[in-house]
């Protein structure tokens, strides 16, 4: 297989660990992670007696956990044990597709149409708070996409290229 198919399997995959995580998340109702929404709307959820504050954030470290987590180990794995990259240079900018892609596929699928767009995520009596990401939130998720993310690849594939030596 070529590097380029593998790229490319490897970012649907990355996009599919983060779908799951989200579709596991919200299985029995969007207010499972609510800790992604905004602060107004987790104080609402909280007054409603819909959730407890301790429970959105026990939720948020299950999320990171079992979704943010795993979906930068299969990173490193598939970079550097797949792909077979070594030195910082190789890894950094098939790191840099895969978690960019991802975050595309979050700001662009998961934010912008199924909690935009859908109903999936509303969370009843909280409708007045919509949309649930907006203003400053938005702009610092892109921002944190397109900066951020490529800053974690230039980590991560600095730590690989020490451990790789």
């Amino acid at each position: 297989m070529t590097l380029t198919f593998l790229l490319i399997l490897e970012s649907i995959i990355g996009c599919f660990i983060l779908l799951i995580a989200c579709i596991i998340g919200i299985a029995n109702g969007p207010v499972g992670l609510v800790c992604l929404y905004e602060k107004e709307v987790q104080k609402r959820v909280v007054e409603l007696g819909l959730i407890t504050q301790k429970r959105i954030n026990r939720n948020a470290m299950l999320f990171k956990i079992f979704g943010i987590i795993p979906f930068f180990a299969f990173v490193m794995v598939s970079v550097y044990w797949i792909n077979g990259a070594r030195g910082f240079v190789s890894g950094f900018w098939q790191m840099s597709t895969i978690i960019l892609a991802e975050g595309l596929f979050d700001r662009i699928f998961i934010d912008w149409y199924w909690v935009g767009k859908t109903k999936a995520w509303i969370i009843p009596q909280t409708e007045d708070l919509m949309p649930y990401i907006y203003g400053k939130t938005l702009i610092a998720k892109w921002v944190f996409t397109l900066v951020g993310y490529p800053v974690i690849a230039a980590g991560l594939s600095a730590i690989m290229t020490l451990f790789l030596k």
